[in-house]
């Protein structure tokens, strides 16, 4: 691929035309120290800030608010003044730059003209992202057309004619001299570096340039690149470090009774957590020396926001949610005259095609720089977005919690967490396994609403419509007596047929589990005679321990039979050997053990025509009912369980479960 660098020359100067705060420019600012090795290099910042702006670049990755505040020459009140922010962040070009010329010992000049009225100037800029794929020349030839014939403001010329006459200062002393300036103002300069120039008028000096330490919290609002972006660019820059051996941990860590056994969780915070995340992400996001890919970093973020939410809420992304997330992401960039979305975009997004907990856990790793601290060697600052611009977005995530009506002074139902290393450990000692009984009468309310559900689809199946003769039956039909009203005029009466026999045994199948991740497979029987004898497959126990013996799975499928005390394990029962999948192997054992004559299959897809032929030969009849005709909220609630090591875990058990 050819270089995406470009150079303006013009003597000794070679000016690099730039975007503030874009993260594929403080890759080029590398790539254009590396290139032209010179021996000075002068950036678009006034020289009043020398001393501050070259303590912040020290400070980085660490992200710095410079402050100072200016006195507006059109105003007549002398106390008048205007409070300047200015970031310096890793991925701005013009850090990027000083921080190249202090780590290479290189002269760094700051060449621009310190205005106290400067206007608001609001530029519509090509996306950043175009030089991913065309290059800064060509990005840049397209910007010169398309601004030709704008006129620039007197303040853009006094400074663009103060930064020509000190880059001939400079020239006069080196050979190789890297400008770093705005795109705006980089063909002007090379138009006034030609001509006889003149010291300009302008301040020297500040007494009131203050330096801070952003917020955490701050960063996620204010940052140029939102966090993750500026996290990336930082650990590619400095170098990644040894690539951690296993799977990217979750970002609020869970922790495996295994190990619990071998010593103990560890009291790791969540923030080396997200740090591992970033760190997976930059790895793959570009090749060695590359420059970041944009698009990649979104993808990457989305999916470790993914496994977050799932960590959390127990449900899976589907396939459907992330095409329409970036499919979402892509109109809406486009509408804004963008290539790619900005972090507002990406979030609405989130929230739009999945939920609130998404969205919202997608913010939190969005808004994760590992290097800001709350604490620092220097004054701690927060910013909002109005600090620093007239207008401003607002979002708002509500996720999902648990009620909190009529428990205002209960806290100690709150979810308890570990005290110390092994407390959890203690609750495995008992080797027998039950169940929590509210979790069971969810479950069984569930089972005979679907039983009800089944038998009343199948009669309305096989219910017949005629015209009315002499009897109204079960009601007239509206639906059908409207249909034929223009060409016939007749009433029409529908007569619903009476199914005999009921359901016997109800299989919800929530995953077919073609790739094996349910992988913890059980029969449990009725503990008394209001309950269903059970088997199911879910996810390992070990991989999710909720306090002690107490874990929490999610259900890739379930049976539920009645009466009760009748099931032996269908698992390891040779007559269900050679069925594929565990779905069919419930299937088979619902037909087995339902007492009735119909059996009830909630599924994404239907049975395969040879169990109905089965059903048929054994006297059943399978109902089958799709999964997306159900309530999601119902099915999400249904499909978590938690599994006691102990029935005196029962006791204990509300203070650890929501």
């Amino acid at each position: 691929m050819p270089s995406r660098l470009h150079l303006e020359i013009f003597g000794p100067i070679h000016a690099l035309p730039i975007l503030h705060y874009r993260l594929e420019f403080a890759h080029l600012v590398r790539q254009a120290v590396r290139q032209v090795r010179p021996d000075c290099i002068a950036v678009e910042l006034p020289s009043a800030l020398d001393e501050r702006f070259t303590q912040a670049v020290g400070r980085l990755p660490q992200v710095s608010v410079i402050s100072y505040d200016t006195i507006p020459r059109s105003s007549s009140n002398a106390t008048a003044h205007k409070t300047i922010y200015l970031l310096v962040e890793p991925a701005d070009p013009l850090a990027e730059a000083a921080r190249c010329a202090l780590e290479q010992a290189i002269p760094l000049h700051l060449v621009d003209v310190d205005l106290d009225d400067y206007p608001d100037v609001k530029e519509f800029l090509p996306d950043s992202y175009a030089i991913q794929r065309i290059g800064l020349a060509d990005y840049y030839r397209e910007y010169c057309r398309a601004t030709v014939g704008a006129a620039p403001t007197r303040y853009d010329l006094r400074r663009e004619q103060g930064m020509a006459f000190r880059l001939q200062r400079l020239a006069q002393r080196h050979e190789r001299i890297l400008f770093v300036g705005g795109m705006a103002h980089v063909g002007r300069i090379r138009e006034f570096f030609g001509q006889p120039r003149s010291e300009p008028l302008g301040r020297t000096r500040r007494t009131n340039v203050r330096i801070f330490s952003l917020h955490p919290e701050s960063c996620g609002e204010v940052m140029g690149e939102f966090p993750f972006v500026s996290a990336i660019y930082e650990m590619r820059r400095s170098g990644l470090p040894p690539e951690r051996g296993g799977t990217v941990p979750p970002l609020r860590r869970r922790f495996n009774a295994l190990e619990l056994i071998k010593g103990g969780k560890q009291a790791i915070p969540e923030q080396e957590f997200m740090r591992a995340a970033i760190e997976s992400s930059a790895r793959k996001v570009g090749g060695d020396g590359e420059m970041p890919d944009r698009q990649r970093i979104h993808l990457r973020l989305f999916e470790h926001a993914g496994r977050h939410y799932r960590q959390e809420t127990g449900e899976q992304l589907h396939y459907w949610q992330k095409r329409a997330f970036f499919r979402f992401c892509r109109n809406y960039a486009a509408l804004s005259g963008h290539l790619l979305p900005d972090l507002f975009q990406l979030l609405t997004a989130a929230r739009g095609c999945v939920d609130d907990n998404f969205a919202y856990a997608f913010w939190r790793l969005a808004g994760c720089y590992p290097w800001q601290r709350e604490e620092a060697e220097i004054p701690v600052l927060r910013l909002r977005v109005e600090d620093l611009w007239d207008q401003s977005r607002v979002i708002r995530f509500r996720p999902r919690k648990p009620a909190d009506k009529g428990r205002n002074g209960l806290r100690f139902l709150k979810r308890k967490h570990e005290q110390r290393p092994g407390e959890w450990l203690e609750g495995f000692d008992d080797g027998s396994v039950c169940s929590w009984p509210p979790e069971d009468i969810i479950i069984e309310n569930y089972g005979k609403l679907l039983k009800r559900t089944g038998i009343k689809q199948l009669s309305e199946e096989q219910s017949r419509v005629e015209p009315l003769s002499t009897s109204l039956l079960d009601g007239i039909d509206l639906r059908e007596t409207i249909r034929n009203l223009p060409h016939d005029g007749r009433i029409y009466v529908r007569e619903r047929m009476r199914i005999k026999g009921g359901a016997g045994s109800v299989v919800i199948i929530f995953d077919e589990d073609r790739r094996n991740r349910y992988t913890f497979a059980m029969t449990w029987l009725g503990e008394h005679e209001q309950e269903s004898d059970m088997a199911f497959y879910a996810t390992e126990p070990g991989d999710n321990v909720s306090g002690p013996g107490i874990c929490r799975c999610e259900y890739g499928g379930l049976l539920l039979s009645y009466p009760p005390r009748r099931m032996r394990d269908v698992w390891r029962d040779p007559s269900y050997r050679g069925w594929g999948t565990k779905a069919e192997i419930l299937l088979m054992a619902a037909l087995d053990y339902s007492p009735d004559t119909h059996v009830v299959y909630a599924a994404a897809r239907p049975p395969r025509s040879i169990f109905k032929r089965i059903a048929a030969g054994m006297g059943r009849k399978i109902i089958y009912i799709p999964l997306g005709s159900l309530s999601p909220p119902a099915l999400k609630r249904i499909r978590v369980m938690h599994l006691l090591f102990g029935h005196d875990k029962r006791e204990i058990a509300k203070d650890y479960i929501w």
